[in-house]
């Protein structure tokens, strides 16, 4: 398997993953509810796995940069669409450059193996 895939396949599940994860969160209501508490867990768990398999090659700077990135801006997503949570101007704009900010670090940085 091309080691790229396995890098950035791994980091791309595990982000899918938290996001997934703390979408549980949000409906665990504090914990309160066995199922979504459980599912987060879980979640949460292969997120961080698969996030050490992209580590074995990526910085883990870089790796959480995107990681937070990209999680950032999907939980934005789900929020906005799933529980109807607005964002005003400026957090449009600053999750653009949240955007921004990773690709610059995956096209421009010498510290990502491509």
């Amino acid at each position: 398997m091309n080691p790229a895939f396995l890098t950035y396949g791994s980091l791309g599940a595990a982000i899918i993953l938290e996001v997934i994860g703390t979408t549980f969160l949000q409906q665990s209501q504090q914990f309160t509810r066995a199922l979504p508490t459980t599912l987060m867990v879980l979640c949460y768990g292969l997120a961080f796995y698969l996030l050490s398999i992209a580590l074995r090659t990526m910085p883990v700077g870089i790796a959480y940069a995107i990681w937070s990135g990209l999680g950032i801006v999907l939980i934005s997503a789900v929020g906005l669409v799933l529980f109807r949570q607005t964002l005003d101007t400026a957090a449009i704009i600053g999750l653009g450059l949240i955007i921004s900010g990773v690709v610059v670090v995956n096209v421009f940085s010498g510290s990502v193996s491509h």
